[in-house]
């Protein structure tokens, strides 16, 4: 169970099962090699945490907040992570790779503004309305997710993994898309952007 008391700052390779800690705020806790499993984080608050190489599995953290909390080598997989502005945590200024992955999950209503995440995973999701202008997600994997009426204007999106993704639209104007991956289908929505018309 997680101590909110402040009595306990630091967890290592623990387990968390069915944790109900909707509402609650979590300050100044550290969780190293934590794996959480069908925890209910909703509207939870999370006030300089740390994360680091944890994995939420079937969690619900719709709509928490992030107060300068850190993720490093962070994965979500099969869970909720609805209306969360990830421009409100702490990232590192020095980033080889992305510290958070989505994998089968809900990220719907989210922001990534101006974000620095190269090779974000966002595989297999449902991601609409979410804001992912003027950011760098070079090399990201968006593939098999539904990214509707998400925002990528001003975004560096090079080499970026669309494979089977669909019902997004990415201004080729004002994008970078050097050696982005699309499929052939479904890359006709680049063409949206360039008021033409298609016929058969």
């Amino acid at each position: 169970m997680i101590d909110l008391t402040g009595s306990t700052v630091e967890y290592f390779s623990e387990t968390f099962v069915d944790e109900a800690l909707s509402g609650e705020t979590l300050s100044h806790i550290e969780f190293d090699g934590c794996t959480f499993k069908e925890c209910d984080f909703s509207s939870a608050v999370f006030d300089h945490c740390k994360f680091i190489e944890c994995e939420f599995i079937r969690c619900n953290l719709s709509v928490v907040q992030l107060k300068a909390s850190r993720f490093m080598d962070v994965v979500f997989k099969e869970s909720k992570v609805i209306g969360v502005d990830w421009t409100r945590a702490a990232w590192s200024n020095v980033q080889l790779a992305s510290p958070v992955a989505f994998e089968h999950s809900v990220i719907n209503d989210s922001s990534f503004f101006g974000l620095y995440l190269a090779e974000l995973c966002v595989e297999h999701c449902k991601a609409n309305d979410v804001d992912f202008r003027e950011g760098d997600f070079t090399e990201a994997n968006f593939s098999g997710s539904d990214l509707s009426r998400c925002l990528f204007d001003g975004s560096n999106l090079n080499g970026a993994n669309f494979t089977d993704a669909d019902h997004y639209y990415i201004d080729i104007n004002n994008c970078k898309l050097k050696k982005a991956i699309f499929s052939r289908i479904e890359a006709v929505n680049l063409l949206e952007s360039l008021d033409i018309v298609l016929v058969d």
